[in-house]
């Protein structure tokens, strides 16, 4: 597992490898590179995937400071320049779309298109936040004991299967190690108003189970984009990619395959 020294971090990355169009995918809070081992087993035929863990999960070590998700955006884009990639397919779920929608902001000629997976574009409403910061600071306060740990799973997961697997890494690692990228998910910018600058072609897919982010976010998300046809509405919950990669794998291939070249 390789480690590209960038920004002053050490970004765990996977790649597939081979001469097809370069797909980089960015996980969601909580998650980690590998819940999306279902879409590089659709894609790595005839796609170089790129899967990485930001800044405060999975195998990629951190320097503790702040950081935002231009921060992130800006990560993503130095990963490419590691692995000589100009132009991508950006993408991500949850999170992971945040801040593919920043590397498009930020440098909109190197993002051949994008693939936002149960994401949004605008912020938390109240409730929403204010829900979201009691979650963090229990956390950050006891850990994910079990009861916190299999509601948020619930939440984003859903699964009988994954649930465990999922709550599992998040009571190995050190509750502290939440602090900052909670901060950056609680306190991050609205984009909405600038969706109209993104000209590429975009794919919106979302669960229709999804409470962590409301089909309506992802509509107005959807809506804001010029280059996007509508949401991809698929069953499941938040990591719809990860419990139901079927339909997920279908619209991504789908879309990939009709890209202009």
């Amino acid at each position: 597992m390789p480690h590209a020294t960038i920004n002053g971090q050490q970004i765990a990355y996977d790649d597939t490898g081979g001469d097809g169009p370069p797909v980089v995918l960015a996980h969601g809070f909580l998650m980690d590179r590998s819940m999306f081992r279902h879409q590089v087993e659709a894609l790595r035929d005839r796609y170089r995937v790129i899967t990485w863990d930001e800044r405060g999960f999975g195998d990629t070590i951190t320097d503790g400071e702040p950081f935002t998700y231009w921060d992130s955006a800006s990560d993503c884009l130095a990963l490419m320049d590691h692995l000589g990639i100009d132009r991508a397919v950006v993408g991500g779920m949850s999170q992971g779309g945040y801040l593919s929608l920043r590397v498009a902001l930020t440098a909109p000629e190197r993002v051949r298109a994008l693939i936002l997976l149960d994401s949004g574009a605008a912020l938390d409403a109240p409730e929403t936040l204010a829900a979201n910061s009691g979650m963090v600071d229990m956390w950050l306060s006891v850990g994910p004991v079990d009861e916190l740990a299999q509601a948020v799973a619930t939440i984003i997961i859903d699964d009988p299967v994954e649930n465990p697997v999922w709550i599992a890494k998040w009571q190995a690692r050190p509750k502290e190690s939440l602090a900052e990228p909670a901060r950056c998910l609680l306190t991050r910018d609205d984009v909405s108003p600038r969706l109209g600058e993104i000209a590429c072609p975009a794919l919106v897919v979302h669960g229709t189970e999804d409470t962590a982010i409301t089909m309506a976010h992802a509509e107005e998300m959807a809506d804001g984009l010029p280059g996007c046809g509508g949401v991809v509405k698929v069953a499941g919950a938040h990591a719809a990619n990860l419990t139901n990669p079927d339909p997920v794998n279908a619209a991504i291939l789908d879309f990939l395959a009709d890209l202009p070249a």
